[in-house]
């Protein structure tokens, strides 16, 4: 099912879209700090457009899949980060943890045009170490997470133009308040799931 994840990513070998207020690099990882307001959505029942969330992205060809740590130490609501693959402003798909309704939800948004979003509850989450891996083949992308060492979830099976030039890395957003700092530990990539199941 899942390939070996076999290449760390540099930070500095990524490139910002929407850079953040902050971010430090030390030898525990990046520590980002998102702006107020910052989001990633389409129209969909909400009815405005934001593409202002910050994400450090990297080359995602078809064959290769990438991962992103972090720790889940959120508290408000919609504060959120995980993986984004991005083709453009109105494609791209974004996958992880994020607080609504009052808990951590693991889940993904996928946008051709207009967004929509698939979530479920994972309370044992909070406060631990998440990855969420995205494995990109043919037509599709196959969104996995996990706690630290847990087993693999698949999230999503997601729809993505096979000739779309994507990139794919880390990203957050912090919709409803100031000062929301998240801690990434790792950026990697290697070849893409060898099966869905």
């Amino acid at each position: 099912m899942t390939s070996p994840i076999d290449h760390d990513i540099p930070w500095s070998d990524a490139t910002w879209l929407n850079p953040p207020a902050e971010a430090v690099a030390d030898s525990t990882g990046l520590h980002v700090t998102a702006h107020e307001g910052s989001d990633f959505w389409r129209t969909t029942s909400y009815g405005f457009v934001r593409d202002d969330g910050h994400a450090l992205l990297t080359p995602f060809p078809s064959g290769t899949a990438i991962e992103v740590t972090f720790v889940a130490d959120f508290t408000e609501l919609y504060d959120q980060a995980g993986v984004l693959v991005r083709v453009d402003a109105e494609s791209w798909i974004k996958a992880g943890v994020e607080i609504s309704d009052g808990s951590p939800q693991v889940g993904a948004v996928v946008t051709h045009g207009t967004s929509d979003w698939s979530l479920a509850p994972v309370p044992d989450w909070a406060g631990h170490e998440v990855t969420v891996r995205v494995s990109r083949s043919g037509d599709a992308v196959t969104v996995r997470a996990r706690r630290a060492d847990d087993p693999w979830r698949t999230i999503r099976l997601a729809w993505l133009d096979p000739a779309a030039d994507a990139r794919a890395g880390l990203f957050c957003c912090a919709p409803q308040r100031p000062g929301l700092r998240v801690h990434f530990t790792r950026l990697s990539s290697g070849p893409a799931d060898t099966s869905l199941h």
